[in-house]
């Protein structure tokens, strides 16, 4: 039985404007454990606490460099580690993260080959396949509300539009698609109701998506392109790149899905809407023109140009509210891996989290798509 002595919690360097650390309320309720906690040096400051914030909720916490952070047997962190962080962890730790399997093959190989017991986040799921840690909410009300203010803002309050009804195109069906129509809905009803504007919000189901024909004659008249899918092959498009020309040029693309391109592995992983940068937290507003087109792989088509609103990290724009609820979703997850022994996790357990977290490990990913690699 493997005993967690020790649980590290790292800050998250690759944006300014990432401040997502775990709530003070959080470690409260972890004092119960005997267990030391370890946090990075300025951990929760971005969120405006301090070190006494954290400490007077937990008395085993102690702050030290991320070196000390990444050496503790269990290592929590939203965001997945960079390379050099993940050589940091020691052979046998537990990392818990949003590690994102299906579209990470190089860093899957990596995490095997270094012998780090992985547990994703995004992979945490009930027994309908549903996820529990999750803020489809929070992922979709930020870059819906600010694709809606951005369109606003370029058509000078909607005015220079030669038409009085706003469409918004969302690929996609599953909770992300249903979310960011639920919130362009709010945002139409506070901008249109009472006035000779309206809007209208109209989901793309892969029998409009896959054929061209009907979809071009859907992009001519859609002033925000939603990309709220969750793609079986991440190397297909959805949208081919020359279709973009077909939107207006005034129209906003909204990428939520925010894959990455991968070309370390062949065939190479692309975007939903072929030839779109992915933003981040410090800039998630792309000009057609921008130095971040520079980041597209050459093999991408990526001529036709519209702006777009991405961000590879979306519930991050609302941080605050966003790591209360993951800290309430994760706090079950712990307690199993506290009591438990790694070998000892049972897929047939009574306890719904433990079943999860079987599901969650990257032995599982490894072993369930062992005839798909």
């Amino acid at each position: 039985m493997q005993i967690v002595r020790s649980m590290g919690f790292p800050k998250m360097h690759k944006e300014e404007s990432e401040k997502r650390d775990f709530l003070p309320g959080f470690f409260c309720d972890l004092a119960s454990y005997n267990t030391e906690i370890i946090l990075e040096k300025g951990y929760g400051e971005r969120l405006g606490f301090t070190e006494k914030d954290y400490i007077a909720c937990n008395k085993s916490i102690r702050f030290a460099e991320p070196e000390d952070v990444y050496k503790c047997d269990m290592i929590i962190v939203l965001r997945c580690p960079e390379v050099e962080e993940i050589n940091l962890i020691e052979r046998g730790s537990i990392l818990v993260s949003m590690l994102h399997y299906e579209t990470r093959e190089t860093r899957n190989l990596l995490f095997k080959e270094k012998g780090i017991n992985c547990f994703s986040m995004d992979a945490m799921t009930n027994d309908q396949n549903e996820r529990i840690l999750v803020n489809y909410k929070g992922t979709s009300r930020a870059g819906s509300r600010i694709a809606f203010e951005e369109l606003k803002r370029r058509t000078e309050n909607f005015s220079l539009l030669d038409k009085d009804v706003v469409k918004v195109s969302i690929i996609g069906a599953g909770a992300v698609a249903a979310n960011s129509a639920k919130a362009f809905e709010e945002f139409g009803d506070n901008e249109f109701l009472g006035s000779e504007k309206g809007l209208i919000i109209q989901m793309l189901p892969r029998t409009i998506t896959q054929n061209e024909s009907f979809l071009s004659n859907i992009l001519k008249d859609t002033d925000i392109l939603v990309d709220a899918s969750k793609r079986p092959d991440p190397s297909k498009y959805i949208v081919r790149n020359s279709l973009l020309e077909r939107l207006p040029k005034h129209s906003i693309i909204l990428d939520l899905s925010a894959d990455p391109y991968n070309t370390s592995i062949e065939p190479i992983q692309v975007k939903g809407v072929e030839g779109i940068p992915t933003g981040t937290l410090d800039k998630y507003v792309i000009e057609p023109d921008d130095d971040m087109y520079t980041e597209v792989p050459k093999t991408v088509e990526s001529q036709a140009r519209r702006v777009v609103v991405s961000c590879n990290a979306w519930p991050g724009v609302d941080a605050k509210d966003c790591m209360e609820l993951y800290g309430k979703q994760l706090l079950p997850f712990i307690d199993v891996l506290l009591s438990k022994g790694l070998d000892e996790l049972d897929m047939n357990s009574r306890n719904m989290y433990e079943r999860s977290l079987v599901r969650s490990s990257l032995d599982h990913y490894f072993e369930h798509n062992k005839n798909k690699r």
